[in-house]
């Protein structure tokens, strides 16, 4: 289908100076598209120039401006040798591809260079004239949108949610190709960059094609990475949730007040993901106040690649087992969501959606990566996530689930090996919400059960638990049965039913290997793994009775893997669901009673712990009603057949004191000390930092337990890298990896002590092991504050009430520490530890796009009219406090990567990543700002890979971020808006009487 694109170069704005002899600069701009290329004239002798070139059209296939970005080159013209290149711009074309989304691309845009950086801005407008295809046979998929959050989008409806979709390319990975010896590292870092935005482009067009051929016109939760498997090549491959969307077009004035309105009966059912009439579509944390009814979701038949090359692809016919359907166990039909891959990468869902949780499920596998042979054919990495994602599907079913919810795939590589990794949460879905389809009025899952505590229910045959596992009635409805515990990949369900607040919790290891090669390396990882995993959740089930709570929301498992170690981060939101039985306390166990010095130390750390648990539950306002449970389920293992298992305390009565509860009849649970992993589970136990008086953290977009959250919050990037000494023990590593990111969380919370109180929500912790003996940790994450009000009822979420105050509250942590351009000096430490902390607006201030302290260098004395633009607000929530999301322009996903041969020149580590990080923060501001937006939402930072040759003085940095680019609109302009609109028109009612 033909298209044609339109592009004018405008002007140019502090340039950096590329002739020594006069201080100046002759730029000119190629502007390419595929293999089409036009020039500017040169402007000469100005750092600013001003070129006002005609419009640059290119005539093209929508399935090129799909995948090709508009890639603008800015030089210096030179007479008598070659151009010299000062930066590069590229545009992605497919937000103007969408109707419903942006229009024109116009406005400042930083010029990049992989060596130096931000050197400048260009102004350009770019636009798109494309006409309708109605051709079955299409290679493009225009009008598909794409959005990173993991929940319906605010101001839409999903009319079906059809499933699961998921797509890879392959390619050679250009830095490791014979060429990349003689070119310069300019020349390969572009190539490099180019080739992954292409790639990007392509897979983004895929998924949308397999939408459409599904019936949808929308991805959400679209997760994209890259791997970067060195000489065996670059694998870009992303995962989604394949959707019907419709634009809810229509903003009630009655904007604030939900208990205000009461929708007549004879009024439209909202869909799937779409608020009653005459409640206000808040871009706040959806509450169960905002009651949601569904009756228009219908999923469609899911997708699988084997068939996209077949005459029957548009078949409907399911893939049966006999005459049942694999999950759902009902006679098949058109309607049938669950027969390929039943998997969902959403995370937050309607009330009545989610009945039953099952449990987190997660599959491994370690694989020895080969060379990519031809690239249109990724057979060998489809088979890899093939076998992960069937035997998450046996996980699942084995629960008694038909679904998986909250699901996301990801790899760690090292050298030739490679460990995949996939995760998520067994879930029972309703079936209410499917349009049409079978309805089995036999089935047990359909009764209806308290909203508040049924997603707590078992889903599976109680009578054959297919592991160990203690189970009591429902403590809110007393009629179903629920487990003593709950792990789960998902956030915390709006309507769930909570005591008191939550916590961050989070579980580290660190375990040494031996140096091998191929075979024999794959062999020992794969043998290190499952223990790896099963002390990770010890670690956690032990903290999370340890801060009196009994389940975990948000989990998410990262498996890093180096030549010589292997790294485990677990992070979780803990709190305590009313529905599930108390925690038993903790008691430890020694083996050897008669060493008197021994039973003083096993009594001073049970005393520790007991007070530990007293303090948190304080701390968090635990106080659960008491209820006399009755445990039923399969038996618990003898304590002679476990090592280091916890166990009851009428299990081991013989062997241990009494213990203290202090909070009712409940079992307490033992730990022996048997080897020194039990220490170090003891020691993570007693050496986990309290968090200071004022501040909480949880890693879910919203802390349960807490209300009248503000308008005033703060995102930010920070980044630690630490290099360790040779021939360290298991035990040294552990207490090394926790202790950074002790400190990672110390320096955040002293870094935003003025916004006290404040809650660090969405804290996302990323791990990795960039080179031997480096470990690194990055975390992104939003701090909001709130307003302290009366306590929370017992049994009732945080997102029930929530109420937006204080909204122009101002700001002033993270910019009262160091300057802006040096706050990186605040962590410097001689171990190369780091610490940056790079926050985004606070405020709706006219500033430069460029970080203030390059715009401060770079900014001449010249002022030019409307040069400024409305800093655009960065947050990895899927909302914003006290605003309103009215449009979603598009999704952002940049890929960005500088080299520096002068590191200590520019600072060390600390300067370099500092600097990098800050400017891609510029470069995501300019663009969203050229698409129209002023804000970024569902932000998040899926890749930085770090390299470092000290001896060189040379680093790199890769880093990869995505977005939804959006327009919002603080409900206080709403109501001033409506207040003028009232008065306005009561005014013409008085003038006409």
């Amino acid at each position: 289908m033909p298209g044609k694109l339109k592009a004018k170069i405008v002007a140019g704005r502090h340039l950096p100076v590329m002739d020594r002899a006069s201080d100046l600069t002759d730029a000119f701009v190629e502007v390419k598209f595929g293999n089409t290329t036009f020039k500017t004239d040169v402007y000469p002798k100005s750092l600013n120039p001003q070129w006002n070139s005609e419009w640059f059209k290119f005539e093209v296939d929508d399935e090129d401006l799909q995948d090709e970005p508009l890639q603008i080159t800015v030089l210096d013209h030179d007479t008598y040798s070659a151009n010299d290149a000062i930066g590069k711009v590229y545009i992605d074309i497919d937000p103007l591809l969408c109707s419903e989304a942006a229009t024109v691309i116009s406005g400042w845009l930083p010029i990049y260079d992989t060596i130096h950086g931000i050197r400048g801005e260009i102004n350009v407008l770019v636009k798109v004239d494309l006409f309708n295809d109605l051709n079955r046979f299409r290679q493009s998929s225009c009008g598909v949108k794409f959005f990173c959050t993991t929940s319906i989008p605010r101001c839409y409806r999903a009319v079906m949610v059809h499933g699961f979709v998921e797509e890879l390319v392959v390619n050679e990975d250009p830095e490791y190709q014979w060429i990349d010896r003689i070119r310069t590292p300019r020349a390969s870092n572009e190539a490099r960059q180019r080739l992954i935005f292409l790639m990007s482009g392509e897979l983004q067009r895929k998924i949308g094609l397999k939408v459409l051929e599904m019936g949808g016109n929308a991805v959400v939760g679209y997760l994209q990475c890259f791997d970067l498997e060195g000489e065996s090549g670059l694998v870009v491959r992303a995962i989604g949730t394949a959707c019907t969307l419709e634009k809810i077009s229509t903003f009630p004035a009655t904007a604030t007040h939900p208990n205000n309105s009461s929708p007549s009966k004879d009024m439209k059912e909202p869909g799937f993901g779409e608020e009653a009439p005459g409640v206000p579509l808040s871009s706040g944390p959806p509450t169960p106040l905002r009651a949601q009814t569904f009756s228009s979701f219908s999923p469609s038949k899911s997708y699988s690649r084997q068939s996209s090359s077949s005459d029957t692809e548009l078949s409907l016919t399911p893939k049966t087992v006999g005459h049942l359907c694999h999950f759902c166990m009902i006679p098949p039909s058109p309607f049938c969501v669950f027969q390929e891959y039943p998997f969902f990468t959403l995370t937050a869902f309607p009330p009545g959606f989610l009945l039953h949780v099952g449990g987190v499920e997660s599959a491994r596998s370690v694989k020895l990566l080969d060379r990519i042979h031809n690239p249109d054919e990724p057979e060998t990495r489809d088979a890899w996530w093939e076998e992960i994602r069937q035997e998450i599907k046996s996980h699942a079913k084995a629960l008694g689930c038909h679904a998986v919810v909250g699901y996301s795939e990801s790899t760690s590589i090292c050298e030739e090996v490679c460990i995949l990794s996939a995760s998520g949460t067994a879930a029972v879905l309703s079936s209410r919400f499917m349009q049409d389809g079978p309805l089995d009025t036999e089935h047990r899952f359909e009764e209806v059960v308290s909203p508040g505590c049924g997603f707590c229910h078992i889903p599976y045959d109680e009578l054959n638990i297919p592991f160990p596992a203690q189970l009591t009635y429902c403590y809110c409805c007393r009629r179903y049965k629920v487990p003593d515990v709950l792990f789960t990949t998902i956030d915390l369900p709006t309507e769930a039913n909570v005591t008191g607040k939550g916590c961050l919790i989070q579980a580290r290891l660190c375990r040494t290997k031996k140096k091998a090669q191929g075979e024999g390396n794959a062999t020992a990882i794969s043998s290190l793994l499952p223990f790896l995993e099963y002390e990770l959740h010890t670690q956690l089930m032990n903290k999370l009775k340890l801060r009196g709570m009994n389940a975990l929301f948000g989990l998410r498992i990262q498996i890093s893997v180096g030549e010589t170690m292997l790294l485990g981060l677990a992070s979780a939101t803990g709190v305590y669901l009313t529905a599930l039985p108390s925690p038993g306390g903790i008691q430890i166990a020694g083996k050897t009673p008669s060493d008197i010095t021994y039973e003083q130390h096993i009594s001073t750390m049970q005393k520790k712990i007991n007070d530990t648990i007293d303090k948190n539950k304080e701390l968090y306002e635990i106080n659960p009603p008491e209820v006399v449970e009755e445990i039923i389920g399969s038996p618990i293992p003898e304590p002679r057949q476990r090592s280091r298992l916890f166990r009851s305390h009428s299990e081991s009565s013989d062997e241990v004191s009494e213990l203290d509860l202090s909070h009712g009849k409940k079992d307490a649970f033992v730990l022996e000390i048997d080897d020194t992993d039990a220490v170090e589970d003891i020691h993570a136990l007693l050496t986990d930092s309290p968090t200071p008086a004022g501040f909480y953290s949880c890693n879910t977009e919203i802390m349960p337990g807490i209300q009248n959250w503000t308008s005033a919050i703060q995102m930010f990037t920070s980044v630690r890298v630490f290099r360790l000494n040779a021939n360290l023990t298991n035990q040294g590593l552990n207490k090394i990896f926790s202790d950074l990111c002790e400190n990672l969380l110390k320096s955040l919370y002293f870094k935003l002590r003025s916004m006290v109180p404040c809650c660090l929500c969405h804290l996302n912790f990323t791990v990795a092991i960039p080179e031997d003996e480096l470990i690194q940790v990055a975390v992104t994450a939003v701090a909001m504050s709130f307003d302290k009000e009366q306590p929370l009822e017992n049994g009732k979420q945080s997102g029930e009430k929530t109420l937006i105050k204080g909204k122009h509250r101002p700001l002033k942590a993270m910019s009262g520490i160091f300057p802006p351009h040096l706050s990186f000096l605040s962590s410097l430490s001689p171990s190369l530890s780091l610490a940056l902390l790079l926050s985004t607006a606070s405020s709706l201030e006219k500033a430069s796009p460029l970080p203030e302290g390059r715009s401060r260098s770079l900014r001449s004395n010249r002022s030019y009219s409307g040069s400024s633009v409305a800093v655009v607000k960065m947050t990895p929530l899927s909302f914003i406090p006290g605003a309103k999301i009215i449009k979603y322009l598009g999704i952002i996903n940049m890929f960005f990567i500088r080299e520096t041969s002068s590191l200590r020149e520019e600072g060390g580590v600390s300067g370099f990543l500092h600097t990098f990080i800050a400017e891609v923060f510029a470069m995501v501001r300019a663009h969203v700002a050229a698409l129209g937006g002023n804000a970024v939402v569902s932000y998040s930072m899926k890749e930085c890979v770090f390299m470092e040759n000290p001896n060189k003085n040379q680093a790199q940095c890769l880093i990869n971020v995505s977005g939804d680019a959006v327009i919002f609109v603080r409900e206080s302009e709403l109501e001033s808006t409506s207040v003028q609109t009232q008065s306005a028109t009561t005014h013409t009612s008085n003038a006409t009487l």
